[in-house]
């Protein structure tokens, strides 16, 4: 008996009578045998021909179809090939007593035979034989349905961002008033019916995604799915399987056939976040993806047509990339049909109040504090800094804030960042010397009476504390803040 290795991973206590096994062949001794040997352990069904194994496998689920090679009129082949159309997840065996090598050959590596087991077999080998082949279904059938669950969870999990970040895009979802920002909401407006690819550049933390959102949501596409992904965050060979999807077997893993981001995207919005971040390689496939609208899943012949609206991101200069040899011109001439420049924050610092203020109501809201309004001195400072870290920096400052502020307190100046705190004083004095905020002001009076108060106690900083109202640790925080500890 000549057989393959077994599966590497048996499924523990399978209930093997549960999964039926078929077996067809002319001769009936053979399927007499099979019964007597095998039916303790294993549901045994029998057919002398292929049409008759054929209306088996149309009515019932068989785990395993075990064929003999040669059969009057049909041969074992293409019985299975037949099983193989039938139930293309049922494990398939050939019986043979010749030594067709070519024919076996031509069955293993067109998939239609899991095994073949030479005649006269072992009662006891067969016997593991047909063990690992159920066990191995088992294994699979329930791989094949957690896969098809993720997909499902998936899918929901995408239609419920939809739906939320309907609710949030409205006004496009991005708080600004500039000049800078007026310009970005009225691209938006021009671009969101339009299947254009889209081009967002910006600094890290300037709101690519949410303007990415922003277009579709406010137009045409937004009934259909918005799906993100980070090229960056995937190697290129995973990054491919990702987006293009997978054919079963198509690598080690592949268990099952997967849809990639651009099947769940049709007829919708695939944003690629960092797309500088790709191989070049990877960049030849999307480029076809882009100019013909078709896509070959990884292991896959066939192409599958296609039709998504690209939007790229990038926080690097995609032009100077590409002067670089870094990034490949024909894809980037692809996408920088129409290019959104997001400015710095620092670049727009009159939106700052009204972005900090939003990140206060919302992380109020979500962190369930109760807290009050920030304060004049607190703003001033905000405004003050220059965020390389862009609008992400200034709403983790804020949610830190409400996270340290007390229930019922305002949010003040002494719950900010050291870097935000040193980087208002740092820049707040005029040029004749004066400070030239009110932060800066307040800051300044604040660390004049401290040390003056230091001199009046001798140096005794618990007595200064006392005489402030202040607890000692809160005297030193202040002094260190103010830098004069």
């Amino acid at each position: 008996m000549a057989a393959n290795p077994p599966d590497a991973a048996a499924v523990p206590a399978v209930d093997r009578r549960a999964h039926p096994i078929l077996v067809v062949d002319d001769e009936p001794e053979i399927l007499r045998t099979f019964e007597f040997n095998y039916r303790r352990e294993f549901t045994i069904l029998t057919a002398p021909d292929v049409a008759a194994a054929v209306a088996i496998l149309r009515e019932t689920d068989v785990a395993l179809v075990v064929a003999d090679q040669r059969m009057p009129r049909r041969n074992g082949i293409d019985l299975l090939a037949e099983a193989r159309a039938l139930r293309p997840d049922a494990r398939r065996i050939i019986l043979t007593g010749y030594t067709d090598m070519e024919t076996l050959v031509r069955g293993v590596n067109e998939g239609e035979i899991f095994r073949y087991v030479t005649k006269p077999w072992d009662s006891e080998a067969l016997r593991a034989v047909l063990a690992q082949a159920i066990d191995g279904f088992v294994a699979a059938r329930a791989g094949s349905a957690e896969a098809a669950r993720l997909q499902a969870e998936n899918e929901r999990l995408h239609d419920y961002l939809r739906r939320r970040d309907e609710g949030t895009t409205a006004a496009h979802g991005i708080v600004g008033t500039s000049a800078a920002m007026a310009r970005v909401f009225d691209l938006v407006a021009r671009v969101r019916d339009a299947p254009t690819p889209v081009l967002v550049l910006g600094e890290t933390g300037t709101g690519k995604e949410l303007v990415a959102r922003a277009i579709h949501y406010g137009g045409r596409y937004a009934p259909r799915l918005f799906v993100a992904q980070n090229c960056g965050a995937l190697a290129g060979e995973l990054l491919e399987s990702e987006l293009f999807g997978h054919r079963r077997g198509a690598f080690t893993g592949a268990s099952a056939d997967r849809k990639g981001l651009f099947e769940l995207a049709d007829g919708g919005t695939l944003f690629l976040d960092e797309i500088s971040e790709t191989t070049s390689a990877f960049q030849v496939k999307l480029l076809r993806v882009l100019q013909d609208g078709e896509l070959r899943p990884v292991g896959e012949g066939r192409a599958r047509r296609v039709d998504v609206r690209i939007i790229a991101a990038s926080n690097r200069d995609l032009a100077a990339e590409v002067a670089a040899g870094r990034f490949r011109a024909d894809l980037y001439y692809r996408l920088n049909v129409f290019p959104i420049t997001l400015p710095a924050l620092r670049e727009r610092r009159e939106d700052v109040p009204a972005l900090a203020r939003h990140f206060a109501a919302k992380h109020t809201a979500l962190l369930g504090r109760k807290v009050g309004v920030l304060t004049p001195a607190a703003m001033e400072l905000l405004a003050a800094y220059d965020y390389p870290g862009n609008v992400r920096e200034l709403e983790n400052e804020i949610e830190r804030a409400v996270l340290l502020c007390n229930e019922g307190e305002d949010l003040t100046e002494e719950l900010l960042s050291e870097r935000v705190v040193a980087a208002g004083l740092a820049g707040g004095a005029s040029d004749d010397g004066a400070p030239a905020t009110l932060a800066a002001m307040v800051a300044a009076f604040e660390r004049e009476r401290i040390l003056e108060m230091l001199a009046a106690c001798g140096g005794n900083k618990s007595e200064a504390a006392r005489r402030f109202g202040l607890t000692y640790r809160g005297l030193l925080a202040k002094m260190q803040r103010l830098g004069c500890a």
